[in-house]
């Protein structure tokens, strides 16, 4: 658009100029006071949920998963307001150098990581400290494909810029990330990715197509679960199987449905679970929800799902607002990477999937991803101060 490259030009020889980095306006205030709503909520139930588990396995610590997540969660709340205040179309010139750094550090994860079975996910830091890159990638590929659809928005209908790219650079993503035996990690890049490619406008018929083919593959992987790597497969077997139990592959999912089962209408109380002394293994991770349903009851859980769902929808208003292609297109990936995230937990949690392994939002344990995913809520509250003004 016109007004594009004012938002990024500085004047030759005085660098970053304060009016063109940062920007001004108000921020959407409904985004941020979901945020920090399902925040809160988030930490109080990893507390409850996580401190039996924490004080049997790490030194009688229980505030060992709340007090980690808790750190950093402030410093993801100072980079989402710091990101807040920057002008989010700086982002596209660190564009290629992410996406760089990104794919680097995918590949040596693979070579070098913590020791946790056959999976290959997180990079060993110090102070027990970890870093997931695909965490990080999440963000990458959305920043990728905005940049790229908001710049060849006009030939998207065409097979080689509409597909081929887009698609190429999903398919990096995914792969890397599938050699890491993070299969749920792996199915949300491809959503991402493809929502993106939706909405930028790649050839609905190609598109059908393509979606065609994807369900073909869900159904042949239902059908010969062999087809995938044997963790991967054996969970889809503990899925069609109820009884499917070798070293007790249906014990979390199990204890997850009794643990929602138990919940009722209203709930057994805040702290009052039982399935999270030890019943539902880590449940401070992926089944956090399980421990949710179980002490907030069906009511306490809808209305959680209900939150997470206004979160999505006042992040699609904020983007149909913004007059620039590049900020709607951040503003609907990191929308769709929540929204899709949290209904695949929740499918998984209630055994309506196989489990796939996926953190909820906000909720599940995690330093990598929550401060990620509050510094890309800064990137959509950047977004929201452009859109609330007239001109980009």
């Amino acid at each position: 658009m016109p007004g594009d490259e004012k938002i990024i030009r500085t004047k030759k020889g005085k660098g970053f100029n304060k009016g063109n980095f940062f920007v001004t306006g108000s921020i959407d205030i409904p985004f941020l006071a979901i945020t920090i709503a399902l925040l809160t909520i988030g930490l109080i139930m990893l507390f409850s949920a996580s401190y039996p588990y924490a004080y049997y396995n790490r030194n009688h610590d229980s505030y060992y998963f709340f007090t980690r997540q808790f750190i950093f969660a402030v410093a993801g709340l100072a980079a989402m307001f710091i990101m807040s205040k920057i002008n989010y179309r700086w982002l596209k010139v660190a564009t290629i150098p992410l996406l760089a750094v990104t794919i680097l550090l995918l590949i040596i994860v693979l070579f070098y990581h913590t020791d946790f079975g056959d999976f290959k996910r997180w990079i060993p830091l110090f102070g027990g400290i970890t870093f997931q890159p695909s965490d990080l990638a999440k963000f990458t590929i959305i920043l990728t494909l905005a940049s790229y659809i908001s710049d060849y928005y006009g030939q998207m209908k065409k097979f080689t810029y509409g597909i081929c790219f887009p698609l190429g650079v999903i398919a990096v993503f995914c792969g890397l990330i599938y050699l890491e035996h993070h299969m749920s990690c792996t199915i949300l890049m491809f959503l991402i990715g493809a929502t993106l490619m939706f909405v930028g406008g790649s050839d609905w018929k190609l598109f059908a197509f393509g979606l065609g083919v994807v369900i073909l593959v869900i159904i042949m992987v239902i059908a010969f679960p062999d087809l995938l790597e044997n963790y991967a497969g054996d969970r889809v077997k503990a899925w069609l199987d109820k009884d499917f139990s070798p070293d007790d592959k249906r014990w979390q999912t199990n204890n997850s449905l009794y643990a929602i089962g138990s919940g009722g209408l209203f709930g057994v109380g805040l702290g009052n679970s039982k399935q999270k002394y030890l019943y539902v293994s880590e449940p401070q991770n992926d089944f956090i929800f399980s421990i949710v349903c179980e002490e907030l009851g069906f009511i306490g859980a809808a209305a959680i799902i209900l939150l997470f769902a206004a979160l999505v929808v006042r992040g699609f208003i904020i983007a149909s607002r913004c007059h620039d292609k590049f900020g709607s297109l951040l503003v609907i990936g990191v929308t769709a990477q929540i929204g899709v995230q949290v209904g695949l937990n929740i499918l998984v949690v209630t055994d309506s999937i196989p489990n796939t392994g996926i953190a909820l939002p906000f909720f599940s344990y995690g330093g990598t991803a929550i401060l990620m995913l509050l510094f890309q809520v800064g990137v959509v509250l950047s977004v929201s101060r452009k859109s609330s003004q007239k001109k980009v």
